[in-house]
């Protein structure tokens, strides 16, 4: 049976209002390149705290931050809110200063801008010969992991959720391969990328902080929330070492970028990577991370479902 007329219209009406959509936002951003990074990264700042809590997925956010900190009053929440909002358009914007905010050098590995914790676990894992795996939440600018990575010769496939709008995905990818080539979008083949890559002996990075329908539940603040066990699936299946990794946005423009010792992880009689246990782990470092940092993580997904 043929569709009706409407649902055959909606479809073209919604690509072009996704085309119209994303071209308003690189020609804004375009303009914005005309003036100093510090006056762009004052306005898009102060835009986003005007216009986020306007949207709906500021109701979202307000729902996540009454989950994760009921003890929090109204007002606070809303500032941390806000904050978040601030820092996304930071993100945003440094997509198209990545010159500038990227400065790392490539022979020496000194940067004006980031500043590294541990920095030496990126030099023991290139240099071991193992494979291992590296997690992350939406913190702060959580795309500079890879890139710096990169930067230290060290070999990293990394999975990421591309937007919604097609066009606009396009114009991200191209600008994260302006640095790193070493990228899979999620979605389905990603994890037997990911596999592949191990196999190999490579290194994999993933984002493990959103809801994942077809996952499991376990506790993040106290609150059970379904969440993806690839991680712990691939740790079991190729007994590698799982490491935690992190940006944190400093003032003036600056970051700061933590990667933890091995995990020691929870196993079985047997001996072998425990799932549950692990997933269980991974949630609750990514809790501590956002309880010291709320105001820098992506509060608009709804984690709990």
């Amino acid at each position: 049976m043929p569709l009706p007329w409407r649902y055959r219209l909606a479809q073209p009406v919604n690509t072009t209002v996704k085309w119209v959509s994303a071209q308003f936002i690189f020609v804004f951003m375009k303009l914005l390149r005309l003036v100093p990074f510090k006056t762009a990264s004052r306005f898009m700042e102060r835009f986003a705290r005007w216009l986020g809590p306007k949207l709906k997925r500021h109701n979202i956010a307000m729902d996540n931050l009454a989950i994760a900190f009921p003890e929090k009053s109204i007002e606070e929440r809303e500032k941390i809110a806000s904050d978040s909002w601030a820092q996304m358009a930071q993100t945003l914007l440094e997509y198209f200063y990545l010159d500038q905010v990227f400065d790392m050098d490539a022979k020496t590995g000194e940067s004006e801008r980031i500043e590294f914790t541990n920095a030496e676990q990126y030099e023991k894992l290139r240099d071991d010969g193992l494979p291992a795996i590296l997690f992350t939440g939406h913190l702060a600018n959580f795309e500079l992991l890879p890139l710096v990575a990169d930067r230290f010769g060290l070999k990293l496939l990394s999975m990421f959720r591309q937007p919604n709008n097609p066009y606009a995905a396009k114009r991200v990818a191209q600008a994260r391969n302006v640095i790193s080539e070493n990228l899979v979008a999620s979605g389905d083949g990603a994890s037997f990328q990911l596999m592949s890559a191990l196999e190999r002996g490579d290194h994999v990075g993933v984002l493990v902080d959103q809801k994942f329908r077809r996952g499991i539940m376990v506790p993040f603040f106290g609150k059970a929330a379904p969440s993806n066990p690839l991680l712990a699936k691939l740790a079991r299946r190729y007994k590698c070492p799982v490491h935690g990794a992190r940006t944190v946005r400093l003032p003036n423009g600056r970051f700061r970028l933590e990667i933890t010792e091995e995990l020691d992880l929870p196993r079985d009689e047997n001996g072998d990577v425990e799932v549950r246990g692990t997933t269980e782990l991974v949630n609750r470092i990514v809790e501590d991370w956002v309880r010291e940092y709320p105001e820098q993580w992506l509060w608009i997904h709804r984690r709990w479902g």
